[in-house]
């Protein structure tokens, strides 16, 4: 038999019994997958450090561990948590079934094990997943800034361009600069956020847009969720170059350049990496810079050159 030069994804099946991995293993390798075997939950938990299946085809009932601590285990590690698994079980009962999916299961096979449906829900969950994958990509790396937060102002999700879209925000309003999944927005929008909140109702399709601060500015819509709204944050695109800095504000070529990634929210430690000199004279060029601008932080530094641009 010629092995295929391209796999249509690679399933991992968890079974202790010889029957169901031999007709599964065939089943799956026959219609183009590539076939990863494990006999118990440990077993299995260990092969994926080394091999990351697409789909995990797997057994409750198993020696050891049983499919459902299996499962467990898997989505609480950040790195298989994405894995899809779905339940292949005997069992019928109600409660079993709600189990499988409390522990982040995303289907059930019922044995005895039918070729063509492993085949039909496989391949479903495949292309969702892949879908999804490709979504989460493009968020994650374009220059997309959204956050999704619930009626109390908390985040629930966001993007990585949103990460740093915060984090330029609140250096520049002198506010911590940490905005994860579970923390709040930072102040000045959280209020915002909640007068919005309360003078539109709820309203499902109100959206509003809002100047936060110079050069920031969001706005916002109900999402199809209830309780949850999104929030795409916009900029202003300024001329951040040293040749305009140093031109608008009366500064040196080098002043300009540290002003310019301070701007952009790097360390003094940074901007001397990036200039090819030490933190100490970097320090020294920003006392320069505070002295000609007349202020006393890095903050208000970057607040003047926002009203100046």
């Amino acid at each position: 038999m010629i092995e295929p030069t391209s796999s249509k994804g690679t399933v991992l099946i968890v079974d202790d019994t010889p029957g169901n991995l031999a007709l599964l293993s065939d089943t799956l390798s026959e219609a183009g997958y590539r076939v990863l075997v494990a006999t118990d939950g440990c077993s299995a938990i260990e092969q994926i450090q080394y091999i990351k299946p697409d789909i995990i085809l797997l057994d409750v009932m198993m020696p050891g561990i049983d499919g459902f601590e299996t499962c467990n285990r898997l989505k609480a590690n950040p790195t298989t948590a994405s894995i899809p698994v779905i339940f292949m079980t005997g069992l019928s009962e109600l409660d079993d079934l709600l189990r499988g999916f409390g522990e982040g299961a995303l289907d059930y096979i019922v044995k005895p094990i039918r070729p063509a449906e492993v085949l039909a829900r496989i391949e479903v969950h495949l292309t969702q997943t892949r879908n999804l994958l490709r979504a989460e990509r493009l968020l994650a790396h374009g220059d997309f800034a959204a956050v999704t937060v619930d009626d109390c102002g908390g985040i629930v999700w966001l993007t990585s361009t949103a990460e740093q879209w915060l984090r330029d925000f609140t250096f520049q309003q002198g506010l911590p600069t940490e905005s994860n999944v579970n923390d709040f927005l930072p102040q000045t929008i959280l209020v915002w956020f909640q007068h919005w909140l309360q003078r539109t109702g709820n309203i499902d399709n109100e959206q509003e847009e809002f100047e936060l601060a110079p050069g920031f500015s969001t706005r916002i819509s109900p999402c199809q969720q209830p309780g949850e709204y999104l929030l795409l944050l916009q900029r202003e695109t300024l001329p951040w170059n040293p040749e305009s800095l140093r031109d608008s504000l009366k500064l040196t070529f080098r002043e300009a350049e540290i002003l310019m990634w301070i701007a952009r929210g790097k360390t003094n430690k940074e901007i001397g990496i990036i200039l090819t000199t030490s933190p100490r004279t970097v320090n020294k060029h920003l006392e320069h810079i505070f002295e000609k601008l007349g202020v006393s932080t890095r903050a208000a530094a970057v607040a003047m050159v926002l009203q100046t641009n």
